[in-house]
């Protein structure tokens, strides 16, 4: 049997990212945010949701850019201190001792010690309730050369340790149970 509860948003986990902004380094900050998706892969688009009372939504408004950068379970204590705390009173760079890098496509930093960040300009803004939805194409992405496999040259998600949110809480994703299509897949046969 079911329970009936109010309506929420209980889609999790989700991943936790921070999302860095601002086109000068004296504007330059961080914020840490879950509401953030794919929302198409050609063109590849993304989205951030942010409470228009936060301190980057207005650095995110004038700049119409910011980057998303992945967190890692080395990360974890950065990425929620830069969602707890507000720029407003701290240079979260040098608070967390995360290093601002230059972007190659948009003016707002990446962070250095994040292995995947994604380049991303504001394509429109929609404003939804408790939150505005900023989309976004996602313009350049920088690959930390430490987890791309030299023999797929893909990127290594297991490797990075990548975090994850779920209801007010961060974990590492854990052991892989499959990949895309293995239900299907046909077995080989041996001879």
């Amino acid at each position: 049997m079911k329970q009936n509860w109010k309506p929420g948003t209980m889609i999790y986990p989700l991943p936790a990212v921070m999302v860095s902004c601002g086109s000068t380094p004296e504007e330059y900050n961080i914020i840490t945010i879950s509401w953030v998706g794919t929302i198409c892969s050609n063109p590849p688009m993304c989205y951030i949701s942010v409470r228009p009372e936060r301190h980057s939504y207005n650095i995110l408004r004038k700049n119409m850019e910011f980057v998303i950068n992945l967190t890692t379970e080395e990360l974890a204590r950065q990425t929620d201190w830069c969602g707890v705390r507000s720029g407003k009173g701290y240079n979260k760079f040098a608070e967390m001792k995360l290093t601002p890098g230059k972007a190659e496509m948009v003016s707002a930093p990446i962070i250095e010690e994040s292995p995947l960040c994604i380049e991303c300009r504001v394509k429109e803004i929609i404003s939804l309730g408790s939150h505005d939805m900023f989309i976004a194409d996602v313009l350049n992405v920088q690959a930390d050369e430490a987890f791309i496999c030299p023999e797929t040259d893909k990127f290594d998600l297991e490797e990075a340790q990548l975090l994850a949110y779920s209801h007010g809480h961060y974990y590492g994703l854990g052991e892989e149970i499959g990949k895309f299509g293995w239900s299907v897949q046909k077995k080989s046969s041996k001879i």
